[in-house]
């Protein structure tokens, strides 16, 4: 019986509050990438903000918001991680992170698939 490989899409956060469709646009694509794909979310420099427990709601015209989508995302099961020097050079600790959310750790970028990696800047 043959196993399909399923590809992965990495996706890397740099915005947060201050370009709103950006990040917004970028987590709806996670999450629709994550119905078939292997997706890991990767926060850093601004980015760091998006995923914080007490952070300013993220909204924008159409889009669901970030508090929103950040946690249909980890319910489906995608890795969703914040670079943890910046989030130190931000003044946050993990504890400051939304329940799921991990510190990114290097094998994470490798580990999440086993097929191609696409990558998306955002």
């Amino acid at each position: 019986m043959e196993t399909t490989v399923k590809d992965g899409v990495f996706i890397h956060i740099s915005r947060g509050e201050d370009d709103p469709h950006r990040v917004l646009m970028a987590l709806t694509l996670a999450e629709k990438m994550s119905e078939d794909k292997d997706v890991l979310v990767f926060f850093d420099i601004k980015g760091v903000e998006v995923p914080l427990k007490n952070a300013d709601a993220i909204a924008f015209k159409e889009f669901e918001t970030a508090q929103t989508l950040l946690p249909k995302l980890i319910d489906k099961g995608v890795h969703v991680c914040v670079c943890p020097m910046c989030l130190k050079a931000a003044n946050y600790q993990p504890e400051d992170l939304i329940e799921g959310v991990q510190i990114a750790e290097k094998e994470a970028f490798f580990n999440f698939t086993e097929g191609r990696i696409l990558s998306l800047d955002y």
